[in-house]
């Protein structure tokens, strides 16, 4: 919902050592440029349309992670450091994942929440989720 969100996800992929995938839509560049504090080149990839990109991931053999509350969702406790290529798919902070997205995924990923809210920033569910991805939580 707001655009800093990705520059905030490009310095935790950077943590981690990913890369972020990004949608073609206008305020991208300028998202990823106030957001980002590292000031330097990232990896950054530019998808144009999302459903066709992670298709074509899964074929290729990656595995598909969604970020989402879901009826076989794991906790994130329970999530295992990533053993291959994965993409953590990551939906908008008050709509989700699209379906014809959850269609793809392999498996869901849960964040539990002790208060009033369902749910976190995107930014924040995402680095979280990414250091579980790689090892370091």
């Amino acid at each position: 919902m707001h655009g800093v969100n990705l520059g905030t996800l490009l310095r935790t992929c950077d943590a981690v050592g990913a890369c972020l995938a990004v949608p073609p839509f206008r305020w991208v560049d300028e998202a990823l440029a106030r957001g980002n504090t590292l000031r330097q080149p990232a990896c950054v990839h530019r998808v144009g349309d999302p459903i066709r990109w992670l298709t074509a991931e899964r074929a290729a053999g990656s595995h598909l992670l969604g970020v989402e509350l879901a009826d076989e969702a794991i906790r994130l406790g329970d999530l295992p450091a990533a053993r291959r290529r994965t993409v953590a798919v990551l939906g908008h902070e008050a709509s989700g994942i699209p379906p014809e997205a959850i269609d793809l995924l392999d498996r869901c990923v849960e964040i539990p929440m002790v208060g009033i809210g369902t749910s976190l920033n995107v930014a924040v569910a995402g680095s979280l989720v990414l250091y579980r991805l790689a090892g370091l939580l």
